[in-house]
């Protein structure tokens, strides 16, 4: 007898975009030591915790060192009073109404989006749209629910929605029955929007056809257009047919601190092989505390400190910081004859290649030219090809830097 593999990470062909974009701009660092390389490829946010939100994590560590306020294992799905929070401001503006037991605490959106696929059966058709953060396809691809990757760059098994600017960027319903569809809204890579218009025709088609919705929605607070939703539950019949993922990461720079949490309504009902009609909200909830033991309660406590009117406006002028950047990239690559997408509601910017140029080409020559890293579009899916990513992320120093490098390149 031999230990077996699980064979399905074989099928993954290629490395993970963002591991990959790190070694290439590690090799050009070696051979150029002295190179001022600006970063604007990973989304990573640059500008440090908001006070308010230091403050009340020191607090909850200060705590963790006196026994009388120390705190040992924490519920796994989160702390009320964060729950809570999120609800009374992220939910109720909005209309939407949420019990705690609907709001699971974690330590990231990356991490809930890519372990929720683990309750649902293993012969579900997915839909995702295309380019696509990588994390949905290559999570159902490990868990067994695809084939290989054909030549096209699709993998044998997902139904691949496309998004470019035919089609202004709008997915199409599934030409074919599926069971699960992976939405990301504003959509990382291609910092696009949906209306809410749009977005219903994806809660009616998921209403009619039984189907689930796995809504990504990290990047809700960048929204700045009226008639854009930042929550799924903002549609009539969501509660129903979605599941909504939301992150501190880059709404409080907790990219490093780790919390996000996802909302799984009681309303939404999935079911066995016998057509019988199953509740999610228990099997999430039984999933993660048998997996997870929680994010910690400083990083809780300092989450919580988001919402305090201290917190909301510290974080507001760090998005709107962003938000100036992102709006300086799109202006400047458009100046100069580029075609470009999103930096409205989204800090990506989403930037077709110049002369039809591979993505990959294109990311080489603003590495090597410009010392700039971007993100290859085609390491999002196979519409990605001909598209790179920028993001605002960045300081304004270098984001002006950046784009008066490249107006000066000749493409």
């Amino acid at each position: 007898m031999v230990v077996k593999i699980n064979e399905n990470y074989l099928k993954l062909k290629s490395s993970y975009l963002f591991v990959e974009v790190a070694r290439r701009e590690a090799e050009f660092r070696e051979a150029h030591p002295d190179a001022d390389v600006i970063k604007m490829g990973i989304g990573d946010v640059t500008k440090p915790l908001a006070p308010a939100v230091v403050e009340a994590f020191g607090k909850a560590v200060d705590e963790m060192g006196n026994a009388d306020t120390f705190m040992g294992y924490g519920p796994e799905q989160g702390y009320e009073f964060l729950a809570d929070a999120i609800i009374k401001n992220d939910y109720e503006p909005l209309g939407i109404s949420l019990d705690t037991n609907e709001v699971f605490i974690s330590d990231g959106a990356k991490c809930d989006t890519g372990n929720i696929q683990e309750i649902f059966g293993i012969d579900n058709k997915i839909a995702v749209t295309d380019p696509v953060y990588t994390v949905y396809v290559d999570t159902n691809v490990m868990a067994g629910r695809t084939g290989e990757m054909g030549e096209d760059g699709m993998y044998e098994g997902l139904t691949y929605l496309k998004c470019n600017a035919e089609n202004n960027f709008v997915p199409e319903l599934p030409a074919e029955p599926v069971d699960i569809i992976y939405l990301c809204y504003p959509n990382n890579p291609t910092g696009t929007t949906l209306t809410k218009d749009q977005l219903k025709v994806f809660v009616d088609y998921a209403i009619e056809n039984k189907a689930i919705i796995l809504f990504d929605a990290a990047y809700e607070i960048f929204i700045r257009e009226d008639n854009v939703p930042h929550s799924i539950f903002e549609i009539e019949g969501a509660k129903e047919v979605a599941i909504e993922f939301r992150s501190f990461s880059k709404t409080a720079g907790f990219t490093g601190t780790r919390c996000g949490y996802t909302v799984v309504p009681k309303e939404l009902k999935a079911y066995d092989s016998e057509g019988n009609a199953v509740d999610v909200n228990p099997l999430w909830n039984r999933r993660q505390t048998t997996k997870f033991n929680g994010a910690s309660y400083p990083v809780q406590r300092a989450a919580e400190a988001v919402f305090s009117p201290e917190g909301k406006k510290q974080i507001n002028d760090a998005i709107d910081y962003y938000m100036e950047n992102a709006k300086i990239i799109r202006e400047s690559l458009s100046d100069i004859g580029l075609d470009v997408y999103g930096g409205v509601s989204s800090p990506y910017v989403w930037v077709k290649t110049p002369n039809d140029m591979d993505s990959w080409d294109f990311f080489d020559i603003l590495l090597n030219e410009a010392n700039i890293v971007g993100t290859p579009g085609s390491g999002f899916g196979p519409s990605g090809e001909g598209y790179l990513r920028l993001t605002a992320f960045n300081t304004l120093e270098n984001t002006k830097e950046a784009m008066d490098r490249i107006s000066k390149l000749e493409f």
